[in-house]
């Protein structure tokens, strides 16, 4: 039966000279992994297949498949800024790392999918892209669940492994020293205007969240890409 969903290019795979395999995070079934016609007349074109590429799908659903089957891809949102801004084009990477190794739920979840819509649709055309990162990162962990509450009073540190704020020494290194802490309990607060952190306090924080998704989500691992946003973003 053929389907048609929104879906975001996570991942491609070369598969023999005339198909590629596509991971995608889509709106009506969550992760799937699609064999896609790319090598000859009537295929879908490689370029539309790019990471993070916001497609419209028209696919064929079979349970007893691992891999599902692509019948039509076409791009339903295209991207304006990233080409002429290596800023951006470095955020998307970044977001590419994580979304790939995060979304692997073969289920729909449509706040999720909007969330990761809001966060490209930022990256695009948004003004301010500092502390995208951080703001990736902590709405993507209260979507998958494990965002901790804010600090109660008193509370100056957080441990990384608990994912809890604390007071009083710290038992083990995975935890944040104070002015860390007191950062990151801002943006839990959700305060308005949003801080504004400078940039040794947002590199330091994008390292403690990157150990943070570490601890919790399965082989999340290192990334490729921080080091050189440290660099676009100062």
């Amino acid at each position: 039966m053929l389907h048609t969903t929104r879906a975001i290019a996570l991942r491609t795979f070369r598969h023999g000279d005339r198909t590629t395999v596509l991971k995608a995070y889509t709106e009506a079934f969550g992760a799937r992994s699609y064999m896609v016609r790319t090598g000859k007349r009537g295929a879908v074109l490689p370029a539309v297949l790019q990471p993070l590429a916001r497609l419209e799908l028209v696919v064929a659903e079979n349970r007893e498949r691992d891999l599902q089957l692509v019948r039509e891809a076409r791009i339903f949102q295209p991207y304006l800024g990233i080409a002429h801004d290596p800023r951006r084009a470095m955020l998307l990477l970044f977001a590419q790392e994580v979304f790939y190794r995060t979304l692997h739920e073969g289920a729909p979840d449509p706040a999720l999918f909007r969330f990761v819509l809001q966060v490209l649709d930022t990256i695009d055309t948004g003004i301010t892209l500092g502390q995208v990162p951080l703001d990736l990162l902590i709405g993507l962990a209260g979507q998958l669940g494990f965002l901790p509450e804010p600090p109660a009073p008193g509370e100056d540190r957080f441990d990384l492994q608990e994912g809890r704020f604390f007071h009083g020494p710290a038992c083990h290194a995975f935890c944040m020293e104070p002015a860390d802490a007191a950062a990151f309990a801002l943006l839990l607060c959700n305060v308005q205007p949003p801080p504004r952190l400078s940039a040794p306090v947002r590199r330091s924080l994008l390292g403690h969240l990157l150990l943070f998704f570490r601890f919790h989500v399965e082989g999340f691992g290192e990334l490729r890409s921080p080091e050189v946003l440290h660099e676009l973003l100062q």
